[in-house]
């Protein structure tokens, strides 16, 4: 008999175990060692308190993990990851936990249920759409070698520790979308494994840069709409990608709204990975 309870008590290598587990055979290659993982959930705000287990003879067999912040203005949770074993799938178990966690996060008083769900996973998809959620936005995924990339130094790039708060204001008007959940301010500034890269001119920040020094996730990337198309963000990408000890970059979840984006990552040779949709459901 399935059990349904909160993770509180469930340890990060229990959960592990069974997230790698669900994983196995997903639409994209699952590389996840503990240590990824544990960033992972801190970067995305993982909150054992909202976060729910399907547990058989006391084996947890699926999960939805949840982060908590504020949102746009109002309190949400977000779907860090959801996920079932294989061999328990089509017993409803997904369905469960998300009508259980639904009620449970009405009754804390948080006001949306936000989610990012692969296009391809027509499964996850219909069932989101089932349970009431709906798309606000589409999202572009990419992927580059790092062997392939051609390094352009034509502007000098500086490190910083990380990007201040009042900084974060002047930065922000940079942006051309506003960053999904595991991309925002909040996500880089849970974690500090990340390097940060700027560009200078005239003693003020004309561009920035944000990547996981081990993974190789640029989290964030803009340029003042003042000084584009001079060859900073190239200078900044290759800085980016020198400044990580992994050989695979990507970049995840750019709004496919955001054209001269695309066109930029293309051009540089990243490479489409994946499509996602971000889903929202108002509680």
């Amino acid at each position: 008999m399935i059990n349904y309870s909160l993770l509180e008590n469930t340890d990060i290598e229990a959960l592990h175990k069974t997230f790698v587990n669900a994983f196995s055979d997903y639409q994209v290659k699952i590389d996840l060692p503990l240590w990824k993982f544990r960033n992972m959930l801190l970067r995305r705000g993982y909150n054992s308190q909202i976060s729910m287990g399907a547990f058989e003879n006391g084996e947890l067999v699926g999960f939805v993990l949840n982060g908590l912040r504020n949102w746009n203005g109002k309190l949400t949770a977000y779907d860090v990851g959801t996920g079932v074993i294989g061999k328990y799938r089509k017993q409803g178990i997904t369905g469960n936990l998300i009508q259980n966690i639904k009620e449970m996060l009405k009754e804390a008083e948080v006001k949306q249920y936000l989610l990012e769900v692969i296009k391809s996973n027509t499964a996850a998809f219909e069932l989101y759409k089932k349970s009431g959620f709906k798309i606000i936005r589409e999202f572009k995924c990419f992927k580059l070698d790092k062997s392939n990339h051609i390094p352009d130094t034509k502007y000098k790039v500086e490190h910083i520790e990380k990007i201040e708060l009042n900084d974060w204001e002047k930065t922000t008007e940079f942006w051309d979308f506003k960053p999904s959940w595991q991309n925002s301010v909040d996500s880089i500034n849970a974690v500090d494994t990340l390097c940060y890269s700027i560009v200078r001119l005239d003693n003020a920040v004309v561009g920035y840069g944000v990547i996981d020094k081990k993974t190789g996730d640029i989290a964030q990337i803009a340029v003042d709409k003042n000084y584009r198309r001079k060859g900073i963000a190239g200078s900044i990408i290759s800085d980016l990608i020198n400044s990580t000890e992994s050989n695979k970059i990507s970049i995840l979840n750019v709004d496919d709204q955001c054209k001269s984006m695309l066109e930029f990552l293309h051009d540089l040779g990243f490479e489409d990975s994946v499509g996602q949709y971000e889903m929202v459901l108002n509680l």
